[in-house]
């Protein structure tokens, strides 16, 4: 059987995608080499921009459900529980229309993710099935699978395939794309409890970076009683042993105690800083593609790594669709790799960067540090938004190549929703007036979605956006970044020019 394409790996970014997919029609497969949910707890932290992913494929409401928002930010503090740094932009409702934090238990979102999928009967699902040859071709890939449920052998065709397949991708290795090494790679004891009931109640309500050369430690106030510790393993310390349950007892001792708490996980995971060189194949492998650990590892310390994940899925859907659909040329795929690699690069080395911070096991550098950071009040950093890198957007600075904001419309209506899963041109009524045919005839052939900025429709917030950044208009993508922005009709007629559009 062929299918429009092919996910290997069924973890947060390959179940994103699926429902993307799904809701878009596409005929998919999925392989996911486990037969169920990893029961236990990996990722924790996902930022507002994923719920609005969550939101365009319908599941918003159901995450909200499994998770809280993180509304007091993350402090570094010392060891004597001074602060030193506040990540802040921590709001009930921010720039995306919902929280910017949300703290979550992994194997609940899957299952909400994977329920999500089962809405759309054009993507079929086999778990338990390890996709071992993967075979492209000008035409398509087939893909060679067995079922370990029995041990039989199949295979199946697709025009592309996605390896959502983890840090040791088979992708990866069929398209030949080392890894590029930014430097960091560190173990660290993974310790996550449930509180028993009445307990735990002195302990922090935030996240907390544990700034101390004696032993760097992470706290993380998760959802309902989960709580963790990420701690630092220092020379001496052996991995082998460290993990058992009275050695992880022993190094959170001042906070809690087994009468307290119900050990559910101790693990030593080594933190890597890493990013594919090559996200798409060359020539016939250029039907071969990586998203999120199979692209890139991020260390823990900003809670971007299922992050990035969500944001190639998102980044990548929509473009799998319009080749898929022959509405947009395959070159647009090339698009994906020069956005995303720049924008996750950003996110990585700021994580490095913090580590650094969090890391330091010399006295004497940490009490210079601590110095410096409180030779005044502690300073806050916002969560960053980088812009994509080069790619299906114009060359013009910020805000162009950022998420546009979502407000609600005058009747209520979150913007995501009212525009759709498409391209979107929302402008001044005198500036849409004067567009050309040409321009018209391109944005039907997208099935563009027009919003005049006025009171019943594009409302305040909106009208207030283009004031304050000098445009009369915008051209929004399907991810919702910004392709570009506009004074004049004319400058709209060049920019609907560079819609992707198959000719």
């Amino acid at each position: 059987m062929r299918y429009d394409v092919a996910i290997i790996g069924y973890g947060p970014t390959g179940a994103t995608l699926a429902n993307q997919l799904g809701q878009a029609g596409l005929s998919v497969v999925v392989f996911e080499r486990e037969t169920a949910v990893y029961r236990l707890p990996r990722a924790i932290h996902f930022d507002g921009e994923v719920m609005r992913v969550f939101q365009n494929i319908g599941l918003k409401k159901v995450v909200e459900g499994i998770s809280r928002p993180g509304l007091k930010g993350m402090h570094f503090v010392n060891p004597a529980g001074q602060t030193l740094l506040v990540r802040g932009g921590s709001a009930l409702r921010g720039p995306h229309g919902c929280a910017n934090n949300y703290y979550f238990h992994q194997p609940e979102l899957e299952m909400v993710l994977r329920l999500g999928v089962t809405r759309y009967t054009n993507v079929h699902v086999h778990v338990h099935h390890e996709v071992f040859a993967l075979h492209p071709d000008a035409d398509g890939v087939t893909l060679r699978y067995e079922n370990s449920a029995d041990g039989t052998l199949g295979e199946c065709r697709a025009g592309y395939v996605i390896g959502c397949d983890g840090a040791r991708s088979l992708t990866r290795r069929v398209m030949d794309s080392p890894m590029d090494d930014l430097g960091l790679h560190q173990p660290w004891l993974v310790f996550d409890v449930l509180l028993r009931e009445g307990r735990g109640g002195d302990l922090p309500d935030h996240t907390q970076q544990i700034c101390d050369p004696a032993r760097p430690m992470t706290f993380c106030n998760v959802v309902g009683p989960r709580r963790r510790w990420e701690i630092m393993l220092l020379p001496g310390d052996d991995v082998h042993t460290v993990a058992r349950a009275e050695n992880v007892w022993s190094l959170v001792s001042r906070w809690i105690t087994p009468e307290d708490a119900e050990l559910e996980r101790a693990a030593v995971y080594t933190f890597h800083s890493v990013i594919a060189r090559r996200w798409r194949g060359k020539g016939d492998a250029g039907r071969l593609l990586l998203a999120g650990d199979a692209a890139h590892q991020t260390p823990p310390f900003l809670g971007q790594g299922m992050c990035a994940g969500i944001r190639d899925a998102a980044n990548l859907a929509w473009k799998l669709v319009l080749v898929a659909q022959g509405r947009a040329p395959a070159t647009l795929l090339d698009t994906y790799e020069s956005e995303r690699a720049p924008h996750v690069r950003a996110f990585i080395e700021l994580a490095v960067k913090l580590g650094d911070i969090i890391q330091t096991t010399d006295p004497a550098v940490a009490a210079e540090r601590d110095r410096e950071f409180m030779s005044g009040a502690p300073e806050v950093f916002v969560f960053p938004s980088p812009s994509l890198g080069p790619g299906l957007h114009s060359d013009a600075p910020a805000p162009v190549g950022l998420s546009f904001p979502q407000p609600d419309l005058p009747d209520g209506t979150p913007l995501d929703t009212a525009l759709g899963q498409r391209f979107a041109v929302i402008a001044e009524a005198a500036v849409l007036a004067a567009v050309s045919p040409a321009t018209r005839t391109r944005w039907q052939a997208l099935d563009v979605h027009v919003l005049p900025v006025d009171a019943v429709h594009g409302g305040a917030q909106i009208a207030a956006w283009l004031v304050e950044h000098q445009v009369r208009g915008v051209i929004l993508r399907p991810d919702r970044y910004i392709m570009g922005t506009v004074g004049s009709a004319a400058e709209l007629d060049a920019l609907s020019e560079g819609l992707p559009v198959a000719v």
